[in-house]
């Protein structure tokens, strides 16, 4: 068995699959891959791609990793503490929220800076254990997390240093620390292995391990996977060749449907192919939707359907079925998405936008803000404002989301941006099956700042075809980030500010709402969404 099966439908899709496959075969791409050749990606990318190509052979350092991390389990249940928080951003977090949930085990995820969910999560502290992880430790989020955990526990009477592990890169200033700081216990994790193809490495295995996934099974399933890569007909290199040589053919969307048997893979899928495609005015867009019957899974002349499962299923008229257990499913897609990077002839390890949003958000928080002006129009708890010359004569909320749909050009997609508590807000997720239901374009939906570290770098980098609607809320109750001079609704303010900012710079249209009362307004929003 080899791990993964990869079934497509369709003549054109076919077509350009087999012709991307016929060039890879050609040029031996399986077996350079497989033995980490970094010229692959051309001479720009050979230097980066050489030292990221690690996600190949994690399998071993893996092995090695479980039985500690269940020592650790073990250890900390004896001590009364079975409550694993995860605090992480992008690659960091994704995949261990992944495994967990399909392995139907608790995992408390901080990828957010909405301090309403921060401190949420910092509760139950006498059965707890936070897990820290960054490859630096010098993530904005990430170190404003670890720094509030520090101080909910001391709050608490509890020694920090004992609840605290951390998961990073060797020799990284965050190693250094937390070896000073005597925490629990520190992972290192392959300095070769860029954050978003890091799923089995210590990122994805040491917060699932602790929870109670059983990693060993999951490494078990990589390695069904793992003799195909070099072989030209592989399933991976099939699926990398439907990817890219279908967006090189200008299905550059690709609409993405968890199946049976994995729970929220189309939400660590996306970000893996929207931040390693996006790039060069080129990429390819991830539309994580609900169901095959959600609106935006209907053919279109610039997408292709995939469908992600565990369980047998048979392919979508004009798309893709891939099959196979989640831990195949990690290593398969991260083969496949270094194939599409090929194809597109772009660098699939760099992030060069994700950046520019940290730089401006910077900006914002050292004070250098942009001119704050009134709302265009206020209604039901909504602050309207807008890039000029979205809404000329609006006059409602119903009028402005009719104007920002009707910005939305050929080719082009909807982007819904919320900086909000994905908890205690969740209702705005419904904004994207309203939305695309009354328009004939993908509507994406991302949660702030998660979506920064994902998608966020294909907003920038990728094709000028999107169209945004960012979403902020009002913060009724604040949340210090200690030996900061700011707070984490600050720095939430500053990074939505931070990336309109990076927005309109591209002359892309931006709707921005505030909410000034969360539930009035999410509810006076959803209703002019729906066309009511």
């Amino acid at each position: 068995m080899s791990g993964l099966d990869v079934q497509t439908s369709g003549g054109a899709l076919i077509e350009v699959r087999n012709a991307t496959l016929a060039s890879a075969r050609e040029q031996g791409l399986a077996a350079a891959l497989a033995g980490k050749d970094a010229t692959l990606w051309g001479p720009e990318a050979s230097a980066e791609a050489s030292v990221r190509l690690g996600w190949l052979d994690v399998l071993d350092p893996g092995r090695e990793l479980v039985p500690r991390i269940a020592a650790l389990r073990d250890e900390l249940r004896a001590e009364g503490v079975d409550r694993v928080v995860l605090c992480g951003m992008g690659g960091s977090s994704l995949a261990p929220e992944v495994v967990c949930a399909t392995a139907g085990v608790p995992l408390v995820v901080v990828d957010t800076t909405d301090p309403g969910q921060v401190r949420a999560a910092l509760v139950d502290l006498e059965r707890t254990v936070v897990v820290v992880s960054s490859k630096s430790g010098g993530t904005i989020e990430t170190d404003s997390h670890r720094r509030a955990a520090r101080a909910a526990f001391d709050a608490a009477g509890i020694d920090p240093a004992r609840r605290l592990v951390v998961v990073t890169d060797p020799g990284s200033p965050f190693a250094e620390s937390a070896e000073q700081e005597g925490c629990r216990a520190v992972f290192l994790a392959d300095p070769d292995v860029g954050g978003r193809y890091s799923a089995l490495t210590a990122f994805g295995l040491v917060p699932a391990g602790l929870a109670g996934a059983d990693v060993g099974a999951l490494l078990d399933e990589a390695e069904a996977l793992l003799p195909t890569l070099s072989q030209d007909d592989s399933p991976a290199l099939a699926l990398g060749a439907v990817l890219g040589g279908g967006a090189v053919a200008g299905r550059d969307k690709l609409v993405v449907v968890t199946g049976d048997g994995l729970v929220g893979f189309g939400d660590w899928a996306e970000q893996l192919v929207a931040e390693s495609t996006g790039k060069q005015g080129k990429g390819v867009l991830p539309i994580v939707v609900e169901s095959l019957s959600a609106p935006g899974t209907e053919p279109a002349a610039d997408s292709q359907l995939v469908v992600v499962g565990a369980a047998p299923t048979e392919p979508p008229a004009i798309g893709t079925a891939v099959t196979g257990p989640l831990g195949a499913q990690f290593l398969g897609w991260e083969y496949a998405t270094a194939v599409a990077g090929w194809a597109l002839r772009i660098n699939p390890f760099d992030q060069p936008n994700v950046q520019e949003s940290k730089d401006r958000t910077a900006e914002v928080l050292a004070g250098s803000r942009a001119e704050t002006r009134e709302p265009l129009l206020v209604e039901g708890g909504v602050e309207v404002h807008a890039t000029a010359g979205l809404l000329d004569d609006v006059k409602d909320l119903t009028g402005a989301l009719d104007a920002l749909l009707a910005a939305v050009p050929e080719r082009g997609y909807l982007a819904v941006m919320a900086y909000l508590d994905r908890f205690a807000d969740a209702g705005a997720a419904r904004l994207r099956e309203l939305l695309a239901a009354r328009l004939a374009h993908p509507v994406t939906f991302g949660w702030a700042p998660r979506f920064l570290h994902s998608t966020g770098q294909l907003h920038k980098g990728g094709p000028q075809t999107g169209v945004f609607l960012q979403i902020t809320g009002a913060v009724t109750e604040d949340l210090e980030v200690p030996g900061r001079d700011f707070t984490f609704g600050s720095l939430q303010a500053a990074q939505a500010a931070g990336d309109l900012t990076a927005l309109a710079s591209r002359d892309r249209p931006v709707l921005l709402l505030h909410l000034t009362d969360r539930a009035e307004g999410l509810a006076t929003l959803l209703a002019a969404a729906g066309g009511r």
